[in-house]
């Protein structure tokens, strides 16, 4: 068994680089002659000259927040695809709404990598429980499994007692999904007196995966490994066997900047995460994730060079995600506005035992019959996710312009 996906993985880092900037002058001119939104976005700047970090950093940063204004503006993607949306393979519609496509590239979100390096190998059965249904990450996992040569179960989310049948009859030997879906897995199986053994390895994302859960789970016999990826970008960091920070995926610049600034902060400090990806089809260039994080000196014990991250460390704004799906202050804003009476509200996101929880707080004086009922529907509404209302005296809450308030210990 070898411990490496290819021998791009153990590069000497001077020459990755080197590789990396040689490509992306003639990366950003057809970025800009396919992509008027690229036109637009880089308009100005002297594509010609950026070919190291420092030419990089001077070119501006892309937010999703602009990325949803053009995409409004300019439908389905903003022109920000090099491609007709009809020569695309797939368009899916995220919360925010964001919308996203792929294309039909071998492993074109770059997952058959963090796979790899969970310990998924060529003739595993993947049992992948990311969802399928206009959001991208079932799809996401899906191919890439198969572009390592493995079978896939397409269970996405929910149906849990089928799903325990499909596990005990198929034996698949690997899981990905959230992290807190496997234990609801594991739980059923073992509540229903059926065999969830064969899963061994599971690679995991779209939320947080804690110390003690994933103490739990190898106590259970099953190595869980995480990784960091976004709808728009594909993976842009993945944990190996060695379990020291994330390793950047291959094709994947990587910039920590001053959230708001832009600019690249010293060596080892928190800050935002921006990342430009060399994808023909849908190029990011210097795209701001919101998600916090640091640079960890050094390589990885495992033998892989590229830069390594610490995982995530905070959003750099106050869009958390919950159960895999971002939360966004503007949606809870929309919930206060159909609902007059409300005053001032605030998200707040917690853990019920192995589970995430949010219970939207609002400031209400006179609380009708029904009213409870009527807002939790249109914060399902609005964020397709459920929560609990609770309603709190005027004035009660803090004047701080907190909306989403995260109070999830990630460290237990």
């Amino acid at each position: 068994m070898t411990d490496h996906y290819d021998a791009l993985e153990t590069r000497d880092p001077a020459a990755r680089e080197e590789v990396f900037f040689a490509r992306l002058p003639d990366f950003l001119r057809m970025a800009t002659e396919k992509a008027p939104g690229w036109a637009e976005q880089l308009s100005g700047a002297d594509l010609t000259d950026v070919r190291d970090r420092a030419a990089l950093a001077r070119l501006p940063i892309l937010r999703k927040s602009d990325l949803m204004a053009r995409q409004a503006a300019h439908p389905p993607l903003g022109g920000y695809a090099t491609k007709e949306p009809g020569h695309l393979n797939r368009l899916f519609m995220s919360p925010g709404p964001i919308y996203d496509c792929d294309g039909s590239d071998r492993d074109w979100w770059l997952v058959a990598r963090a796979l790899f390096a969970a310990g998924i190998r060529e003739g595993d059965i993947v049992h992948n429980c990311f969802a399928y249904h206009l959001t991208p990450a079932g799809h996401m996992f899906e191919t890439g499994a198969q572009a390592l040569g493995c079978a896939v179960i397409p269970a996405g989310t929910g149906n849990t007692e089928m799903q325990i049948d499909a596990i005990a009859h198929l034996k698949p030997a690997a899981y990905s999904g959230t992290p807190d879906y496997l234990k609801i897995l594991l739980d059923a199986a073992e509540a229903a007196g059926k065999d969830a053994s064969s899963i061994k390895r599971a690679l995991v994302s779209g939320g947080a995966l804690f110390p003690s859960m994933r103490e739990d789970y190898a106590n259970r016999g099953v190595h869980v490994r995480q990784c960091y990826g976004t709808a728009d970008l594909g993976i842009v960091a993945y944990e190996s066997q060695a379990m020291e920070g994330m390793i950047v995926s291959e094709d994947m610049i990587v910039e920590i900047v001053t959230p708001g600034t832009g600019d690249p902060v010293a060596p080892g400090d928190v800050g935002e995460i921006v990342v430009t990806s060399l994808n023909s089809d849908y190029p990011m260039i210097r795209f701001a994730t919101g998600d916090m994080s640091a640079v960890m000196e050094g390589t990885s014990p495992c033998g892989r060079t590229n830069m390594r991250i610490k995982g995530w460390m905070g959003r750099a704004d106050q869009r958390v995600k919950v159960k895999g799906m971002f939360v966004d202050p503007a949606q809870i804003a929309a919930v206060a506005r159909r609902h007059p009476q409300l005053g001032r509200v605030r998200l707040v996101v917690t853990r019920d035992g192995d589970r995430d929880a949010m219970t939207l707080k609002a400031e209400v004086g006179v609380v009708p019959d029904g009213f409870a009922a009527s807002v939790a529907g249109t914060l399902r509404a609005e964020t397709k996710l459920g929560g609990e209302i609770a309603f709190v005296e005027p004035g009660s809450l803090p004047n701080d312009g907190q909306v989403i308030a995260d109070e999830r210990d990630y460290d237990a």
